[in-house]
């Protein structure tokens, strides 16, 4: 017989916890199983599709916080809730560092659990309706280092910046690896013995970023039977980071922005300010420039977010870097999989790095790991590249035929790609009667990205090249 009800799978090797709390979800709507160990869990997960866990934490054999870590690794958005009669703050970092969606305390009642799950499933729902491209960060999934001109020069900026306390606004379209940059700032700070906690301000809803940021205490709302920490108290020591802050509703920017000027917070039901010891990271692929001028966005937040910019370059315009990004994820998720590496062959990797990757790493990631998946053998040849990649290769840039390249002059592929890009990019502005936001928007780009690209080119008004005028 089949359901619509969410399923929640209860972890404990306590058989009473498990009874009660399946009571308790399924008198709240929820369809609930029970399993005894952290193996029983994973076998479960295999089965049959799960929409959330519950997880004690001291558990004989796989623990807790050791199952938060293996679900993640196989169901990436499958929120895991922990729950334990031994509780800390330090505890409750660890959990929320190992990627648990929430905390709770034992003893608990009905209302503390409902509120529990019903948030989390909430969260996933709300970043499942936003556009794949913007549900998750790229996290630890790639290196931040890289050999290009844009990368070195980014690596630059961000070793000055991460052995301060100034706040540092990251910005760059999605998938190019903001939050990658984040945890790089973190490690390279003083701070990086701390905990590293992170914020996903677009996947909440407004009701429930004040308690996930700020905590709050017992008797605050109907269910908060028990204090809890927020984030703010969990990085305490360490660094907060506030991913796609440009989400964040007017109506809550006021209440980040005491946070940032003042440093303190009040958590809900408290009647304490606390003092916030956190070093703020923000990230967004927003303009938050055009969102101050449409009045989205709070001019005096964006100042204080705004400390030190930071452009994390879109993977169009590092494209020297693909090779080192493509074999790192293909040694990364061969290991995931359990498979022997596989290497690529030259003419796929040209292939690959002259596409425009929309998608910047994260699409790069998702597409070698369907190469691994699914291609024969221990080598990856551009046949076996997707055909919607091959097509928009040949599509984008004329000079991969070599001789066509060869006739026109160029000894490189780089060399005919750059001189592509570059007259297009200039017959583009000049159908935009010289317009650079016009131009940004018709390119689909950023306009940061698209100035840094064109004094690059010379193309700026008054200093083109005069290779150029020869169109």
């Amino acid at each position: 017989m089949t359901t619509n009800k969410p399923r929640v799978l209860v972890v404990d090797d306590d058989q009473a916890v498990g009874t009660v709390l399946g009571a308790l979800l399924g008198q709240a709507g929820y369809e609930a199983r029970h399993v005894t160990s952290g193996d029983a869990a994973l076998a479960a997960l295999l089965a049959r599709h799960i929409d959330l866990v519950i997880s004690d934490v001291r558990m004989p054999g796989m623990d807790g916080l050791e199952l938060v870590g293996e679900v993640k690794k196989r169901f990436p958005d499958l929120p895991v809730i922990l729950i334990t009669a031994h509780g800390s703050v330090p505890l409750a970092v660890e959990a929320m560092k190992a990627g648990a969606a929430d905390f709770m305390l034992k003893p608990f009642d009905r209302d503390e659990v409902v509120y529990a799950v019903s948030k989390a499933l909430t969260t996933v729902a709300r970043a499942a309706e936003r556009p794949p491209a913007l549900v998750t960060a790229v996290g630890d999934e790639g290196p931040i280092a890289g050999t290009s001109a844009a990368m070195r020069e980014a690596t630059a900026r961000l070793e000055k910046a991460a052995p301060t306390m100034a706040t540092v606004l990251l910005r760059g379209e999605s998938g190019t690896g903001k939050e990658v940059a984040a945890h790089e700032l973190h490690r390279r700070s003083p701070r990086r013995a701390g905990p590293f906690v992170a914020v996903h301000c677009g996947a909440l809803p407004e009701n429930l970023l004040e308690s996930e940021l700020f905590g709050y205490e017992k008797g605050a709302f109907t269910g908060a039977i028990q204090r809890k920490p927020g984030r703010v108290e969990l990085a305490a020591g360490g660094t907060l980071f506030l991913d796609e802050i440009g989400d964040v509703p007017l109506a809550a920017q006021v209440k980040l922005l005491r946070l940032l000027q003042e440093r303190e917070y009040q958590p809900l039901g408290g009647t304490h300010v606390e003092k916030a010891d956190v070093r703020f990271v923000a990230a967004t692929h927003r303009d938050l420039e055009a969102m101050v001028r449409e009045g989205t966005f709070r001019e005096d937040l964006f100042f204080r977010l705004n400390v030190i910019p930071f452009e994390v370059p879109p993977l169009r315009e590092r494209r020297e870097d693909v090779p080192e990004l493509a074999r790192h994820f293909i040694a990364q998720i061969s290991a995931e999989y359990g498979k022997r590496a596989k290497t690529l062959t030259d003419g796929a990797l040209e292939i690959l790095s002259g596409l425009s990757w929309p998608g910047n790493v994260r699409e790069l990631r998702n597409t070698i790991e369907r190469l691994v998946i699914m291609s024969a053998g221990d080598v990856i040849e551009a046949r076996h590249l997707p055909a919607p990649l091959l097509g928009t290769a040949a599509g984008v840039v004329a000079a991969l035929v070599p001789e066509r390249a060869a006739a026109a002059g160029f000894d490189s592929l780089v060399a005919a790609r750059e001189e592509f890009e570059k007259r297009y990019i200039w017959t583009r502005y000049q159908e935009c009667g010289g317009n650079m936001s016009r131009t940004a928007e018709a390119l689909q780009v950023e306009r940061s990205n698209l100035y840094r690209k064109m004094k690059g080119y010379g193309l700026l008004p008054g200093r083109r090249t005069e290779n150029t005028d020869q169109s």
